[in-house]
């Protein structure tokens, strides 16, 4: 079968760095071999800093940005907790679907699709919820939130509430301050600003999260303290084996969080940016809509509205019959009538809506 090279332009996995790509031919190490322990070391460290962060519990976890979602919710919900879920979005609803398998009295804050979560309608949902959890950039409609003005008035209010984030979009894609913020749960993806291959999801766990967790969750699979004694070590300070870890998938994320640090955040953040605005623009000349709330609009992802009498899925074929490129659809009720299209990681570059708005205004006349 002949290899295809895809341009990937979707809400992702988006094209990987290539730093991240020869990682993953190199020679295979064991899980317990003390150079794979290093780069595991220093992968969490590399986290820390691109999470803005010093906790302790940072770690990539075995297995894509949904089971960040699992373990941030298995560790903290007994039944009959109450979690106040921000809903803008898929991701928003599947916050909730999750919180509630693990016995959560779930307080749904639904918002319009496109808009930003309201911090005073979260406030005002519950007067002393156990856990607030909102999708900082939602991956469904292109919508960024205001995670840190949420986690600060939550913690204002009541300082015995956690604070869980979805940063799948976000991670590498614009500033994060976990700490700052006061962000005390934070789950993301690799196959998105990392510009990795999917596989893995960047996790961060507060102390003050620590000292509330479940101690023995139910799952063996996500449970943090056992998942810590192989990360970090355990009270004797060796490493104590858990499950067989993806190592080459590590030292691709190792590799691609290298090839971020050495750009810095702030020029990898600027990148992004730019090639956003480069796409909103160009769309606009276009004469297309944007979807997300002006103000509120990812430049990492764009959704825009499907024209008026275009059929979507009919463009996007030949996007990737005769361009090699894919977009995406759009979610829920918006899949036929919303494009979403990714700039992400070494896809963000003035190139890429160079390209994917001239594809456009070929297909569409």
């Amino acid at each position: 079968m002949p290899l295809v090279d895809r341009v990937l332009l979707g809400p992702g996995p988006c094209n990987p760095y290539p730093e991240a790509t020869l990682a993953l031919a190199a020679p295979l190490l064991g899980h317990l071999d003390p150079e794979f322990l290093r780069i595991l070391d220093e992968t969490c460290d590399r986290l820390r800093t691109v999470w803005g962060t010093t906790n302790r519990r940072t770690l990539p976890l075995s297995g894509t940005g949904s089971i960040g979602m699992e373990a941030a919710f298995v560790n903290t919900v007994r039944p009959g907790t109450v979690v106040v879920v921000g809903v803008n979005g898929l991701f928003g609803v599947r916050m909730c679907e999750v919180a509630s398998r693990y016995g959560a009295e779930v307080v749904r804050v639904d918002h319009e699709w496109g808009a930003p979560i309201d911090i005073r309608r979260m406030l005002d949902a519950h007067p002393k919820p156990d856990l607030v959890a909102a999708v900082h950039a939602e991956t469904s409609t292109g919508v960024l939130s205001d995670i840190g003005g949420l986690a600060q008035a939550v913690h204002a209010r009541d300082d015995n509430a956690l604070v869980i984030a979805d940063c799948v979009t976000s991670i590498a894609g614009m500033p994060l301050h976990i700490d700052e913020w006061g962000v005390d749960i934070a789950y993301a993806g690799t196959q998105k600003c990392l510009g990795v291959a999917p596989g893995l999801a960047p996790f961060t766990f507060s102390e003050r999260a620590w000292a509330r967790r479940v101690e023995r969750p139910s799952t063996w699979y996500l449970d943090l303290g056992l998942i810590g004694d192989y990360v970090s070590g355990g009270a004797g300070g060796g490493r104590t084996y858990h499950h067989t870890a993806p190592t080459a998938m590590i030292a691709s994320l190792h590799a691609g969080l290298g090839r971020i640090l050495e750009e810095g955040l702030p020029a990898v953040h600027a990148r992004h940016q730019a090639a956003g605005a480069q796409l909103q623009d160009g769309l606009a000349e276009l004469g297309l809509k944007l979807f997300a709330a002006d103000g509120h609009r990812l430049p990492q992802l764009t959704t825009v509205w499907v024209p008026e009498g275009v059929d979507s899925a009919t463009i996007r074929t030949r996007l990737l019959r005769d361009f090699d490129i894919e977009i995406g659809a759009g979610a829920g009720e918006y899949a036929t009538r919303v494009w979403r299209i990714g700039l992400m990681g070494p896809n963000a570059t003035p190139a890429r809506p160079a390209l994917i708005l001239a594809a456009l205004r070929s297909l569409l006349g």
